[in-house]
This record gives C-alpha cells, sequence and structure tokens, in this order.
C-alpha cells in the first residue's frame, strides 16, 4: 500500500475507534480493498491504536489522573483499610474490565487456526455482526430511563461490561464500544457515562494492541518488503491521534444532545450494503 492509502485507514480507524460503529471492520473492509489483509491489516491496527489512545488519555486527563492515583491507593487499601475515593474506584473497575478481554484476545491469536481467524474475518460476518449488534444497542438505548453515574457503577456491572470486549475482540463488526456501550446502558447508565465508562476500559486493551504494533514497527526490516516502516507508522498513529481526538469529542457533544440512533441506522445500512455486495465481491 502507499503512504496515502495508509493515511486513510488511519484517519478511518481515528474516527471509528470511538464510536460505537467497529473500527476493526472498516479497517479490515478497506485493508482488504487496498490489497493488504491478514497479518498486515492487524499491524495496521494495532499502529493506530497508538494514536487513537493517545486521543483517549488526552481528551479524559483529569479521569486518567484520577485513576492512576488511585491506583496507588488501591494498592494500599489492604493496610490502610480506608474507604475507596472516586478514582481508586474507577482503577479498581478498569482493572476488573480487562483481564478476560486479553484473555480472548491472546487466544485467538495464539490458539484459534488461521482457517477460523479468516471465517471471523470475512465480509459475512463483519455484515451479520454489524446488523445484529446495532440491533443490540438501539434495544439497549431505548429500552428504559437511564439515569445511573460512574458513582453508582458496582464491581459486577464493571467485570460484566469489560467482559463483552472479549466477543469484539473475536468478531470484527462487534464494536467494542459499541458492545460495551451497550452492556452499559443495558445496566442503567446514563448515555455519556456509558460511553465515558466504555472509552476508559479500553485503555488496555488499547495499550495491549499499541504495544504488539510498536514491536511491529521496530522489527520490521524495509529490505525484506515491511508493509510499515517505523517513520510511516509514527505518521499513522498521529493522524489516528488527530482524528480520533475529533471523534470523541463529536460523540460526547452528539450523547449530550441524542440517543445512539444515527449510530444503529449507519450499522444497519452498512451491514445490508455489504449483504447486497456479496455477490460481487465472490465474483471478484
Amino acid at each position: 500500500m502507499s503512504l496515502f492509502q495508509l493515511l486513510i485507514i488511519a484517519a478511518i480507524q481515528g474516527v471509528t475507534e470511538w464510536l460505537p460503529i467497529s473500527s476493526s471492520a472498516h479497517v479490515l473492509l478497506l485493508s482488504d480493498s487496498f490489497g493488504a489483509g491478514g497479518r498486515d491489516e492487524l499491524l495496521i491496527n494495532a499502529v493506530s491504536n497508538l494514536g487513537t489512545l493517545a486521543a483517549m488519555l488526552v481528551y479524559f486527563r483529569k479521569d486518567v489522573a484520577s485513576a492512576f492515583l488511585g491506583g496507588f491507593e488501591l494498592v494500599a487499601a489492604p493496610v490502610t483499610k480506608k474507604r475507596l475515593s472516586p478514582g481508586a474506584r474507577l482503577a479498581a473497575c478498569v482493572l476488573i474490565a480487562t483481564p478476560i478481554a486479553l484473555v480472548a484476545a491472546l487466544l485467538y491469536e495464539g490458539v484459534l487456526p488461521e482457517s477460523m481467524q479468516d471465517a471471523l474475518r470475512s465480509v459475512p460476518t463483519v455484515a451479520g455482526a454489524t446488523i445484529v449488534f446495532g440491533l443490540l444497542l438501539w434495544w439497549a438505548d431505548v429500552k428504559g430511563p437511564r439515569t445511573r453515574r460512574e458513582e453508582d457503577m458496582t464491581f459486577t456491572h464493571a467485570l460484566l461490561i469489560g467482559a463483552t470486549q472479549a466477543i469484539a475482540a473475536i468478531i470484527p463488526g462487534t464494536s467494542r464500544s459499541g458492545i460495551t456501550m451497550t452492556a452499559a446502558r443495558a445496566f442503567g447508565y446514563d448515555r455519556t457515562e456509558a460511553a465515558r465508562f466504555s472509552m476508559l476500559i479500553g485503555a488496555p486493551i488499547l495499550a495491549a494492541a499499541g504495544l504488539y504494533g510498536a514491536y511491529g514497527l521496530f522489527t520490521a526490516d524495509p529490505d525484506a518488503g515491511a508493509l510499515l516502516t517505523f517513520q510511516d507508522g509514527m505518521i499513522v498513529a498521529g493522524v489516528a491521534f488527530i482524528t480520533g481526538l475529533a471523534s470523541i469529542w463529536g460523540l460526547m457533544a452528539l450523547l449530550n444532545r441524542m440517543s445512539f440512533l444515527p449510530f444503529v441506522i449507519y450499522r444497519l445500512i452498512l451491514g445490508i450494503a455489504l449483504f447486497a455486495m456479496l455477490p460481487y465481491l465472490s465474483a471478484s
């Protein structure tokens, strides 16, 4: 792929990472159309995650700082026996929400045969997941009044919301942010709170993916036809950062005014369009 094509993918990754429409599906489809698939597509996605993670850390810097400092309090809690502060509770919720998804991602990479991975990353799977999980988001969003805030978050809710990330780690089209927002809404959390918690618990997952991407960049051999050089990777991450920051700002502003319905409609249109294109894609 040309650098221009990589930048298009990075921009799409940045825009879609935090929206409930599945960034992995969009990156997969674009990569395939540009002639890059499999490990190459995963590497591009991982490098872009460095930028989208940085965007989230900047936008939610106060929450991130509070959770970081709360982590020290959490470690000392067994000794001090003090009631946990909001920052410490947030740190605990993020930690509790992470392990199941990380294990699922590792199993996907290390256990599933490539033939099954290819099947999971096929266009019919992406299209079906886009529609099904879009409808689930709509159901959770209109189910009834949802007014719970972060201070109402229980460790059980954090565990279950985080566990849904495992599905997104395996099935493109699910949307990690989408399924966690769906779970949070189903548990009764306010829209903006659901989105904020979804983004915060995504930090460890994106950090792990970013480390994978960084390793791929540092070990890339340009003479052997590596897809990304280190310089290209940093440009890709930078574009993902800028578009990711704009995407978070736009999403939070939108959810203060309306529901998730625009994203649901987009998912339905995208899924139906992909199914309609299947005969042409198969022919090619």
